[in-house]
């Protein structure tokens, strides 16, 4: 039976008939006690990421999935088909810093965009930096770059196989050339010039073999001059009796003034505190804006005729923009500029004297021109319902650069005139494929307790709604963050296949503003899977898809969604891609930055949240006589935000306790971090992930201009 581009086989092959046979895993007899009650945690061991043994673990369970990986005749053909459709330039939105306007390109297939430059818009572009060249393997990227006011220098910030960690170097952008400056264990930072050097936020040397799965503490901010070495960089802020906050410090266009920003995370306090000095007073020592971190958010955006114009939610969930007069920064005296709106804000640039704010309406982008009084002059006109970021600049600029983007609406460069409101296309890309051949479509459907939850639902033009169409529900629910509809052209593969892909916009997320949030955060976690789970039942009621052919997925904080589903309603499900998850919610602080994570979800040290998060923690809610489905873990040996321990225990249970038929894999990566380290890997992980979904629901995709797939008997 054919049908969009595939065929629909009577039967699995041999291999999905029976379990797979799984490398032992040894178990430990480690016990906690959490406020009473024991839990065993057998897989301690695979905690310590440097042992010989987690090693071993390791290859022989990536034996285990790459040999069931290659055996799927036509992944080859995929990774093929998706190498075709990525090949293609990309650049980034220009920036100025007076003379010279710097973007990113990459010709196609690279595995790191170039970062060029050049004088005007029609200068003869110049190679700054090529990160291809930092490492033979393409997985050292660049992890920042940041020039000095003057253009003189340029902070480069280099990025090893994925890792959170950075080094800084220094360039001379006259000879393109380093200097001697080497600034090590950076994290949590940007680089904030002022005169000849630049603030920056680093943690002291971490225990050698540990460096990326010991817990973080004591976040430093310090000075560097250009020239010097690391160890004469002048201490400007630590906190040593609260070493689970992070600070950071940053200027204002003219550099006059030093802001501290102090978030404290670690106790469960989701907004930060703000302080300040004034460069010109001669005075170094931070004076409070908001004195201590607690519940509400507070941003610098500009400053203006000497007052501060801020962006908060204090007392306006979806955000307010205030005026803040330095000398008395009270909030009684306080001015608002920018009322609350029945919209969230999502974005806030300056540029030319204007404010740009984009608010979400219903997860697409709609961008409002302001004066620094908050007189708003003009909408800007977006080509479509979608997602538009950029709009930032200089106080002098006449013109700002965005980026446009929706599902199947590949990212599109515009020029926006100040002046006169007026929209251009700078640069749109040349895909490799018609965007007309694809509709996507937005849903309200209900949850659990009724409320509407908006999912995006693509596919090609002509799919008959028969719930036999392979769908990947996609979900994130958390930390504040909008699943907004963006382009991916190795989704256009999937797509390609007759495959329908969703994105729903979970509570949790800021869709909504901090109230959608809040709805989905600590106590009211429930509330996201059972959105998702909502989701699904939509997809499968309305004929969409069905239990055979809908597959979950979801990375970091989507993982760990991924995981608790599948314990919660296995059924839904044909097969589960939980990426990088964050899957032992018993010990996830324990881990690098994982304390920053305690605001967002609790902690097991609080008896009642340990008894909220024991009660969908994905290792702890895995049971025997569960049909799960057809699953495959991925996880990368340099993932130093969500530990890869997480993925082995999680896999390690799951392996244990289902006795089904159902592959469980866990996908190792090496040389990466919590996102793929170069195109490469992302393209390959990508495909493996596709190729795993229509193999376990039966499915053989048809590839235009390609033999048909070597048939590979397991």
């Amino acid at each position: 039976m054919k049908k969009a581009g595939f065929l629909l086989l009577a039967s699995l092959p041999l291999m999905a008939a029976a379990q797979l046979q799984y490398p032992e895993t040894k178990k430990g007899e480690t016990v906690d006690d959490y406020h009473g009650t024991n839990l065993a945690d057998p897989y301690r061991w695979l905690e310590n990421d440097h042992s010989e043994e987690t090693k071993a673990w390791v290859t022989a369970q990536n034996k285990v999935t790459f040999g069931y990986l290659d055996k799927i005749g036509y992944r080859a053909q995929w990774l093929k088909r998706m190498e075709e459709i990525n090949n293609y330039p990309k650049y980034s939105s220009p920036t100025k810093k007076n003379e010279y306007f710097y973007f990113s390109k990459n010709d196609g297939l690279q595995n790191q965009s170039l970062l060029y430059r050049q004088k005007g818009l029609s200068g003869k572009p110049e190679l700054v930096i090529d990160p291809n060249k930092f490492s033979q393997d393409g997985t050292t990227g660049l992890g920042a770059f940041t020039l000095s006011k003057d253009g003189r220098y340029a902070v480069v910030g280099k990025t090893k196989g994925g890792s959170d960690w950075r080094t800084f170097f220094v360039m001379d952008m006259k000879t393109l050339e380093y200097l001697p400056d080497s600034l090590a264990w950076v994290k949590v930072s940007g680089a904030s010039w002022q005169g000849d050097g630049f603030f920056y936020s680093r943690y002291p040397t971490p225990e050698k073999g540990q460096e990326l799965s010991n817990k973080n503490e004591n976040h430093q901010v310090y000075y560097h001059k250009v020239g010097t070495s690391q160890d004469r960089d002048l201490l400007v802020y630590e906190d040593p009796a609260n070493p689970q906050r992070f600070h950071t410090v940053f200027t204002d266009e003219d550099e006059r003034y030093v802001f501290l920003n102090i978030s404290d995370r670690g106790k469960a306090k989701d907004g930060n505190a703000l302080w300040f000095y004034d460069s010109k007073s001669g005075d170094k020592t931070f004076k409070p804006i908001i004195k201590e971190a607690g519940d509400y958010d507070y941003s610098l955006i500009e400053v203006v005729n000497g007052r501060f114009i801020m962006s908060t939610n204090d007392g306006a969930k979806n955000q307010k923009i205030v005026s803040v007069d330095p000398l008395h920064p009270e909030k009684e005296n306080w001015k608002t500029l920018i009322a609350e709106k029945p919209e969230n804000i999502s974005s806030i640039s300056s540029a030319g004297g204007k404010l740009f704010v984009t608010y979400l309406k219903d997860v697409t982008s709609r961008v409002y021109v302001y004066d620094f009084n908050g007189k708003m002059e003009r909408e800007v006109t977006l080509p479509a319902l979608g997602t538009a970021g950029g709009f930032g600049g200089e106080k002098s600029d006449k013109f700002v650069f965005y980026t446009f983007t929706s599902v199947t609406f590949p990212p599109t460069i515009y020029r926006y005139d100040i002046a006169t409101g007026k929209s251009t296309e700078f640069r749109k890309p040349e895909v490799k494929f018609n965007p007309a051949d694809f509709i996507t479509e937005q849903v309200f459907y209900p949850s659990k307790d009724g409320t509407k939850v908006p999912m995006f639902i693509t596919y090609k033009k002509g799919t008959v709604m028969n719930g036999k169409n392979p769908t990947i529900l996609y979900g994130y629910g958390g930390f504040n963050i909008s699943s907004n509809p963006s382009f991916s052209p190795s989704r256009i593969t999937w797509l390609e296949q007759g495959g329908i892909f969703c994105i729903a916009n979970l509570r949790g997320g800021s869709e909504y503003g901090e109230q959608w949030h809040e709805a989905g955060m600590r106590l009211k976690k429930q509330t996201v899977f059972d959105d998702f789970i909502a989701g699904a039942e939509y997809l499968i009621e309305k004929k969409y898809t069905s239990k055979d052919y809908l597959a979950a997925q979801g990375g970091s904080n989507g993982g760990l969604l991924v995981g608790t589903v599948i314990n919660q309603r296995p059924e839904l499900f044909k097969v589960a891609i939980p990426q990088v998850g964050v899957m032992d919610m018993l010990r996830f602080q324990k881990f690098t930055i994982g304390w920053n994570w305690v605001a967002e979800y609790g902690s097991s040290d609080n008896a009642v949240d340990f008894k909220n998060l024991f009660a969908y923690s994905p290792i702890h809610n895995i049971k025997s006589g569960i049909n799960y489905p057809a699953t495959l873990v991925t996880t990368a040996d340099h993932d130093d935000r969500v530990v890869p321990a997480h993925s082995f225990k999680y896999a390690a249970t799951l392996q244990e306790y289902y006795k089904g038929n159902n592959p469980v894999l866990i996908r190792i990566d090496v040389n990466s971090g919590h996102g793929a380290s170069n195109l490469k890997k992302s393209l390959e992980t990508t495909a493996d992930i596709f190729s795993f979904t229509f193999y376990n629901m039966g499915i053989t995709p048809k590839f235009p201009n390609q033999p048909a797939p070597e048939k590979k008997g397991f």
